[in-house]
């Protein structure tokens, strides 16, 4: 490829952890990022320094500095926190040309936009903390700071929408509304099931999920569904459990007795085997299976060799270097990951800013037409974005292969069928569905003259083989398609020796390490709620998309992304990673514990309205915070705590510029006057499940709106409008593909 997907783009980076994050995201992707920090020095720590300032160009300047104004001047995206510490505050009118994307923890107006929050306290807000943990303990937090993790790229994935508009925005990002999409739309129908969050440990819903073996621990599902089928066939036999017919076990139905006899035998044979014993019989029979990592096991993997995930960055020999692999249709790799490049030239001598391709209250991506295929969150979550922001995003199914979704909702409390699941509605919000059976030659033909014909770009999550298997990967299409932008992402990527190792987020979480680094280090790991990488990926996945086709619409080529689910999340563990490989530190999960911080930790309060389980998070960062919370309350902290509210201390303590705030769970988040006044939750009616609410996305734009159409679609409800309307089928045609069995 001729240059890289973001070349010529000038990023001004002026913020602290995460808007650090997404500027470096962005020049791996081949901005030129200049990054400004106060002459008292930079506000990262140098472990993050080291990790997020890679490829930049970093300079000491005064805020009032010419050098600084010349910056502003030229810049296409200028990236702060105005409310971190340590950081050069300043006035968006100084670049009234640039896109400028300010990341806080709450937005940037609201009841509580003035609140203090770091990690902690984001992650208090979201609900996910309240569900990550023990039952008999405090909710916990990741050691790694997992809303920071995820704000970074949903905020270069905003730049990059605005950017699409062709006019300056500014980007308003709520790092508390991009925690929200990891609870997978659980609290939207928090109206519907009462169901307030609960700590389960080392389990996922009403099966164990995290596994002691003889040296460690790993991550295996006893969850049913057509993809799992073989991973439960081999294990049963391994742990010498009773014959029985896989394919229909549904752990949402079965009894407690069957499901504890079936843990104990899969239990006992895990605890006779090392973690790599068990990783190895994984990747060799394909058992859905994973190794709670630590950085040990990471650097050793042979998957990441292959792939050349880690390389030399200055002087540091593996560097995790970038989350996802670019090529073109002729096969040329596209350079990605840090690299030193050239501011660009003054204003007056630069390409032309694009055609707006919005305004008058268009959405930013109205117009944009995406064609899916996959199943699971992890890829559908990163084309909702999309969605809210004005694509039109048409969901390839089919009923005989529908998503394992709807199937995971089958059960007697469900009258609905393949219709009633709301993780799957939720997840898919505003998107279209067509029904196609890509087994019959007659459905691929649809799907290629849907990409000739109609589609600006394809994303698919499925298991490496399957594309190419219909007849449909990146290259068949391209023959036909040379501007195609198309991505992919499945656990490991599409290439190297464990390619088609299956797993979903729960195996992503234990190979990246979060599951090492979450939970408290006399226990067992537990894992962030949600297994963390099909929420954090689906924003690299989505910002890989955008600027892909920014590079298109720059250069009139195509591009092939290639997203592993692993590597975006240990992308997102660079600092812990470099821990390990320049300074030989393995660090592992520390309860709420925080070495920067003087106090950090989750104090329980008082009850209320009969609901118990009830506490906040506070931090103190200095000495001179430490000793105002102790004026105020006293010698001790837990006592003071407990004989008040949640709402009582945050106030108390907030006022007094202490970061306090509550742990909320998913009711509160309803009750909740910051999330109201940003009107995340948005009503819609789903045909089978009814009037329900739906979940928008952190971040919102000055110039254009957001929002969605409709409600997640229905098997096959578009199948005229892409037929007939799109496709100009006539209705014999349409009942005779129906009736050869390429629509179902």
């Amino acid at each position: 490829m001729p240059e890289s997907l973001l070349h010529g783009l000038a990023v001004l980076d002026l913020a602290d952890d995460p808007g650090a994050r997404a500027a470096r995201i962005l020049g791996d992707l081949g901005a030129a990022v200049v990054r400004v920090v106060p002459p008292t020095g930079d506000p990262l720590p140098h472990r993050d320094a080291r990790a997020w300032n890679a490829g930049k160009d970093v300079r000491a300047l005064a805020a009032d500095s010419p050098e600084l104004d010349a910056l502003l001047a030229a810049a296409d995206v200028v990236v702060d926190t105005p409310h971190a510490r340590g950081v050069h505050v300043l006035d968006p009118g100084r670049a009234p040309h640039a896109v400028w994307v300010s990341i806080t923890p709450f937005g940037l107006d609201g009841p509580r936009a003035h609140w203090r929050a770091s990690d902690l306290g984001v992650m208090a807000s979201s609900a996910n903390m309240y569900c990550t943990g023990d039952p008999d303990r405090p909710p916990v937090r990741c050691t790694e700071p997992t809303a920071y993790a995820h704000t970074g790229p949903e905020a270069a994935f905003a730049a990059l929408t605005a950017l699409w508009t062709g006019t300056p925005q500014r980007v308003d990002v709520s790092m508390q509304e991009v925690v929200l999409v990891a609870n997978m739309a659980t609290p939207a129908r928090y109206p519907q099931t009462g169901f307030r969050g609960a700590r389960r440990g080392a389990n996922i819903g009403r099966t164990r999920e995290i596994w002691p073996t003889k040296d460690g621990y790993v991550s295996f599902g006893l969850r049913g569904g057509k993809a799992r089928v073989p991973s439960l066939q081999r294990i049963a036999a391994l742990a010498g459990l009773p014959e029985r017919d896989w394919s229909e076990f549904n752990h949402n139905t079965a009894s407690d007795e069957e499901l504890r006899e079936i843990e104990e035998a899969v239990a006992a044979y895990f605890a006779r085997h090392t973690m790599q014993e068990l990783y190895d019989l994984a990747c060799e029979t394909n058992l859905m299976l994973a190794p709670a990592n630590s950085p040990r096991e990471i650097y050793a993997s042979a998957q990441l060799a292959a792939r050349g995930f880690f390389g030399r960055v200055g002087d540091v020999e593996r560097f995790p270097k970038a989350f996802v692999t670019i090529r073109s249709a002729d096969g040329e790799a596209a350079p990605a990951g840090p690299a030193a490049r050239p501011w660009p030239a003054p204003p007056g001598d630069r390409r032309p800013a694009p055609t707006p391709a919005a305004g008058g209250g268009r959405r930013a991506w109205d117009g944009l037409r995406i064609l899916e295929f996959g199943s699971g969150a992890a890829g559908p979550i990163a084309t909702r974005y999309f969605t809210e922001h004005g694509a039109t995003v048409l969901r390839v199914e089919s009923r005989s292969r529908p998503d394992f979704l709807r199937v995971y909702a089958l059960g007697p409390g469900n009258p609905h069928g393949l219709e009633g699941a709301p993780m799957y509605d939720g997840l898919n919000v505003g998107k279209r569905n067509v029904t196609l059976n890509l087994k019959h030659p007659a459905a691929v033909e649809i799907v290629r003259r849907l990409v000739v014909e109609w589609a600006d770009a394809v994303a698919e999550n499925f298991a490496p083989r399957a594309m190419k298997g219909f007849g449909l990967d990146y290259d068949s299409l391209a023959a036909s398609r040379p501007d195609l932008v198309m991505v992919s992402a499945c656990l490991n990527g599409q290439t190297g020796p464990h390619k088609d190792y299956p797993g979903f987020g729960g195996q992503g979480a234990a190979l990246s390490g979060y599951n090492a680094l979450t939970g408290w280090p006399d226990r067992e790991p537990v894992g962030p709620h949600g297994t963390i990488t099909d929420s954090l990926a689906p924003r690299y996945v989505a910002t890989a998309l955008a600027a892909g086709l920014h590079y298109r619409r720059r250069t009139g080529r195509g591009v092939y992304l290639d997203v592993s689910q692993v590597e975006t999340a240990l992308y997102s563990l660079t600092p812990w990673l470099l821990d390990y490989e320049i300074d030989g530190v393995v660090r592992l999960r520390a309860g709420n514990h925080h070495e920067g911080a003087r106090l950090h930790g989750v104090f329980p309060c008082a009850d209320e309205d009969g609901v118990g389980d009830r506490w906040v998070a506070i931090a103190c960062w200095d000495d001179t915070e430490l000793a105002r919370l102790e004026e105020i309350a006293g010698g001790d902290l837990a006592a003071w705590t407990s004989a008040r509210t949640r709402a009582e201390v945050a106030r108390t303590l907030q006022d007094a510029g202490i970061e306090a705030v509550p742990v909320q769970d998913n009711g509160d988040l309803h009750d909740d006057p910051q999330l109201a006044h940003r009107r995340h939750f948005e009503p819609h009616t789903h045909p089978f499940l009814g009037e329900g609410l739906y979940e928008r996305n952190g971040f919102r734009l000055s110039g254009a709106p957001s929002s969605y159409d409709r409600a997640g679609p229905t098997l096959g409800q578009d199948n005229d409008w892409v037929l007939r309307d799109l496709l100009g089928y006539t209705a014999e045609e349409v009942d005779a593909l129906v009736a050869a069995g390429a629509l179902e």
